[in-house]
């Protein structure tokens, strides 16, 4: 059981340690210090769903939602692709990525249904969460469950940390020039993950 549940945890922190939308998003938010505790939290909640998903049904859903899989590549690369090009008229701008960053605070509903869209309209998230780790957790045969809540601890862990360790790169990003660069970096990784999915 304990060695399931350290391999599990590993293997989520390796995949979801990689730059992505969600993890941009997350970066962001604790850098601006705004709703923290509720954007972790709702990552690494949403993680344990999907995760716990793939452990108890992964063969059911295959089954059940044969044309799932286009239907969530092709509407969240056109998330990405939008949200990306949001993010490359901030850096192109500049100034307002940082004026947003101190001044204005997006409320929490709003933050929240962002964030919501980037965990589940995200095929990548499917594919890791539920396939990925339902598959491989079926590997250990009596402890599917251990496994499923080392990986689950692993989202916990890796939100939680992403979120708060932010603050520690606040000085960084009291220039407006480090604004315009993440604004920048954010872009290309959305686009990238936007025409990654629809190739």
């Amino acid at each position: 059981m304990i060695v399931a549940a350290v391999n599990g945890l590993l293997l989520s922190l390796s995949l979801i340690v990689a730059i992505g939308a969600q993890n941009a998003f997350v970066l962001r938010q604790g850098l601006r210090r705004q709703h923290v505790l509720a954007v972790c939290l709702t990552c690494a909640l949403s993680d344990a769903l999907l995760i716990t998903l793939g452990v108890v049904a992964l063969s059911a859903i295959n089954e059940a939602l044969p044309g799932f899989e286009p239907v969530l590549r092709y509407g969240g690369a056109a998330f990405l692709l939008a949200y990306g090009l949001r993010s490359l008229l901030s850096a192109w701008r500049g100034g307002n990525a940082l004026a947003l960053a101190t001044d204005q605070t997006q409320g929490l509903a709003a933050t929240l249904a962002t964030l919501l869209a980037f965990t589940f309209l995200n095929p990548h998230v499917y594919l890791d969460t539920v396939l990925l780790i339902g598959s491989v957790a079926s590997q250990y045969p009596g402890a599917e469950a251990a496994f499923g809540a080392g990986a689950a601890a692993g989202s916990f862990l890796f939100f939680f940390a992403l979120g708060y360790g932010a603050r520690l790169l606040a000085p960084l990003f009291a220039r407006p020039s480090a604004w315009r660069i993440l604004d920048g970096v954010i872009a290309v990784v959305m686009v990238l993950l936007a025409a990654k999915l629809v190739a």
